[in-house]
Order: structure tokens, then C-alpha cells, then sequence
């Protein structure tokens, strides 16, 4: 099935009593070789222990950098509606596009920073650069280009850091629940936004968008040090390499990678348009945002319910089942949602897939490589992400653009940007299938 490994880790368990290798405050696994050893390298590491604390702090800090991205088309549409009227809104798009954007194209650097200054410390300027953006931002506002370098260029350095740590700590703390874990992780990132998203339409009400940014950042720096400085490694990788190429000889890891890859293509185009979707079809700002506010609940719920069902199904399979919803979702139900009601289930089911995307997708890397070459391989992975993550969402207001969507009436113009983010969608789930049958063709089995 995934590529087996053994690391130093695995070597010090086999020759030494199993109470050394978990109560060890730090061993190295950058030296991992290939083995022999049928057996997964996930199952040298214990269930739980400190992790249970790791998962905690990093499903706060991954609340407060999904939050932003995820409640970005709130924010989005208050600000073209206040400070930067006239401004395209693919040119507002591609602010948030590009936070996201340098998150996964300097992940195999975040990953490599990550190892050299250890999690706590990368975690720690992570959180204080993407919280000084956010306050920065307060005054850019009505400067595009003053945008672009806070919400875009600093907020995806300090993410790209804060990224890194939160995916591969998991795998340092668990074996089998290894679903579950990330998991948790990433539903703090469901809820961050889906209570931003409402928070932050609020604080616009009330204070004005300037404000709003930077109260977002003084919350992000009081909640998110804390949490920071209570990660704590379980194995070091100072020495591990910066990529491993022959990682993608293995098709089943190769063809994941490319339907990730397309994946991105879609994942933001709902939350960065539905606020005006439903301005198009009648509905308010406020209802707008509510539906955000929903999806991203949604991707909550995604996020919680697919860890358990990695580990009690197996990551392929449920990443599989993760594609197919997303495809369809956004093929039968968006391009008709012209009313209230099919705009929710739209919201609800779409958003289930999202988030757990975001699961299913590193708890296959991780079954596939282990602790050991983790980090290396979901850092390759998430580099072909730049593209969709880029052009993703723009491309679809470049749609937008053409068919003069903003002019609103109707859901009619905005069927061609759907149609674009659902095909994407369901390429990738091809892909997926692919990695599935390369790894087990026989249907019913755990994968």
C-alpha cells in the first residue's frame, strides 16, 4: 500500500525498552531510510500523551490563519463597497489569493525554517508576523497595493510558517488515531472561520473596516503566542532533505499530488463569492455573510467527522468520498441555486467536502511516508498548490468580470465561474480514483 520506512526512531524502539522511546523529550527522524519492513512507520510513535496539548495549540492557531482566509469574501465585500470602490474584484480577490498563494508556494522553505529553528520558535514568528498584518492592514485600506503587502505578502509569510508546523505535528504524536488528531487540528481552522465570518461583519457594522482589521489582530497576538509557546517537538528533523523526488515513483503519492493540485482550484471560490451571489439574487450583506458563516461551519463539521473516518475507514477511501461530494455539489445543486434555500444546502454540503479536504489530504501523506519523510512529502504537495491557489479564485472574477456579474439580477452570470470551479472539481476526483486503484482495486477494502 504507502511506501514503507524506517527511521531512527523505529531503530531506537527495537533496540531499546519502548518506555525510552516515549518518554524521550527529543529524538532525530531526519535520517530516515527505506526498509524492508512492511510495517507502517506511523505505528512507532504513541497515541496521544502531549500531543493531546500539541493538537490543542495548533488547532488555536490554525482558528486564527483559516479564519482569515475563510471569512476573507466577508471582508472582501465591505471593501468594495467602502474604501476601494471601482476597484475590480478580481484585483480584491487576488489580495487574498496571494496570502494563500505564498503559504503553499514556500512550503517546502516553511518546512525547511521550520526544522532548522525548531516548531515553538516558527510558531511563535508565525503568529506575531500574521498578527502585525492584521493590524497593519487597518491603515491600508483604502491603498490596494498597501493590501497586497499586509493581508497578502506578510499574512502568507507568517501562515506559510504557522502551515508547516500544524501538519506535521500531528504525525509525531500519533499512529492510529492519526486521522482524529488532524482533525481536531484543523476543525479550530472550521470554527476560526465560521465565528470570524459573523464576528467580522459585526465589527465592520460597528466600527468600520479599518478598526476591524486591527482589533483581528490583537486577538490573533493575544490568543495565538500563548498557544504557540506550548507546542513542543517529539523528534527533530534538522537533517532531513530539503526534497525527495523519488517520493513520486510512487503513483499512488504522484496522482494524490495532482488531484490536490486541482483541487485548489475551487476550494475558495465559494466562500470568496457567495456574499455576492446572494447580493445578485436579492438577499443581504448580512445574509450574504450568514451563509459564509455557514459554509464554514460546515468545513467545522467536515473537518471533525473525517478524521475518525480515516482511521475507521482509511484516508484514500474517505479522501475519495471528500472529491466526489465536492464535484457534485458544485455541478448539481450551486448552478441552480438561485433562492435562499438551495444556496444553504449548497453551503452545507460544499462545505462538509471542504473541510475535509484538509484532512483527508495530509492523513494520506502521512499514511503513505510516516513521521519521518511527512513533512518532505506533504511540503512537495502543497507546492504544486500554488497555482490553484493563485489563479484559483481570480480566475473565476475574470468570469465574473466577463459576464458583468456584478450587475447582479440573477444567478445566470455567475454559471460559467461555476461550471469552471466544478469541472476543476471533478478532474481532481479522477485523480483521486486513480491513487485509489493504483494502491487497492479491490472496492471494499480499507484504503
Amino acid at each position: 500500500m504507502a511506501t514503507s520506512t524506517a527511521t531512527e526512531l523505529e531503530l531506537e524502539i527495537q533496540s531499546e525498552p519502548q518506555v525510552q522511546a516515549f518518554t524521550s523529550d527529543t529524538v532525530d527522524i531526519s535520517a530516515a531510510q527505506p526498509s524492508s519492513d512492511t510495517a507502517n512507520v506511523t505505528t512507532a510513535v504513541p497515541d496521544g500523551g502531549y500531543g493531546w496539548i500539541v493538537v490543542l495549540s495548533c488547532s488555536i492557531i490554525t482558528f486564527h490563519f483559516n479564519g482569515l482566509m475563510g471569512s476573507w469574501g466577508v471582508l472582501q465585500s465591505h471593501l468594495l463597497e467602502t474604501d476601494l470602490q471601482g476597484v475590480p474584484t478580481s484585483t480584491i480577490t487576488f489580495v487574498g489569493s496571494l496570502a494563500i498563494t505564498l503559504v503553499v508556494a514556500f512550503g517546502l522553505v516553511g518546512n525547511r525554517l521550520t526544522q532548522l529553528m525548531g516548531a515553538r520558535m516558527s510558531a511563535l514568528a508565525g503568529v506575531t508576523i500574521l498578527g502585525l498584518a492584521e493590524i497593519i492592514s487597518g491603515s491600508t485600506t483604502s491603498q490596494i497595493g498597501g493590501l497586497f503587502g499586509t493581508s497578502g505578502a506578510m499574512a502568507g509569510i507568517g501562515t506559510c510558517l504557522l502551515y508547516s508546523v500544524t501538519n506535521s505535528l500531528p504525525t509525531q504524536y500519533f499512529s492510529s488515531k492519526l486521522g482524529t488528531a488532524i482533525g481536531l487540528v484543523k476543525l479550530g481552522g472550521g470554527i476560526g472561520a465560521t465565528v470570524l465570518a459573523i464576528v467580522l461583519e459585526v465589527l465592520v457594522q460597528k466600527v468600520g473596516i479599518s478598526w476591524t482589521f486591527r482589533i483581528l489582530g490583537f486577538i490573533t497576538l493575544s490568543t495565538g503566542l500563548p498557544a504557540a509557546w506550548l507546542i513542543k517537538e517529539r523528534a527533530t528533523s534538522r537533517h532531513a532533505p530539503f526534497f525527495e523526488l523519488s517520493m513520486f515513483r510512487n503513483p499512488a503519492y504522484t496522482a494524490t499530488a495532482i488531484a490536490a493540485a486541482l483541487a485548489t482550484f475551487t476550494l475558495f471560490a465559494p466562500p470568496y463569492f457567495l456574499p455576492l451571489i446572494a447580493r445578485s439574487v436579492g438577499l443581504s450583506s448580512s445574509t450574504g455573510a450568514g451563509l459564509v458563516a455557514g459554509f464554514n461551519a460546515c468545513t467545522a463539521v467536515g473537518r471533525l467527522l473525517s478524521g475518525p473516518a480515516c482511521d475507521k475507514l482509511g484516508s484514500m477511501n474517505t479522501f475519495l468520498v471528500t472529491m466526489a461530494l465536492s464535484a457534485i455539489s458544485m455541478l448539481a445543486i450551486w448552478p441552480f441555486s438561485d433562492s435562499l434555500g438551495l444556496l444553504v444546502v449548497f453551503a452545507m454540503l460544499n462545505g462538509v467536502a471542504n473541510g475535509s479536504f484538509f484532512v483527508t489530504m495530509p492523513t494520506v501523506v502521512a499514511t503513505m511516508f510516516g513521521p519521518g519523510r511527512a513533512p518532505v512529502a506533504m511540503g512537495q504537495a502543497i507546492t504544486g498548490w500554488t497555482a490553484g491557489y493563485l489563479m484559483g479564485a481570480p480566475i473565476a472574477g475574470y468570469l465574473l468580470q466577463a459576464t458583468s456579474a456584478d450587475k447582479g439580477g440573477s444567478i445566470d452570470p455567475y454559471r460559467p465561474a461555476i461550471f469552471y470551479a466544478g469541472g476543476m472539481a471533478l478532474l481532481s476526483c479522477v485523480f483521486v480514483l486513480l491513487a485509489r486503484l493504483s494502491t487497492e482495486r479491490k472496492i471494499l477494502k480499507r484504503v
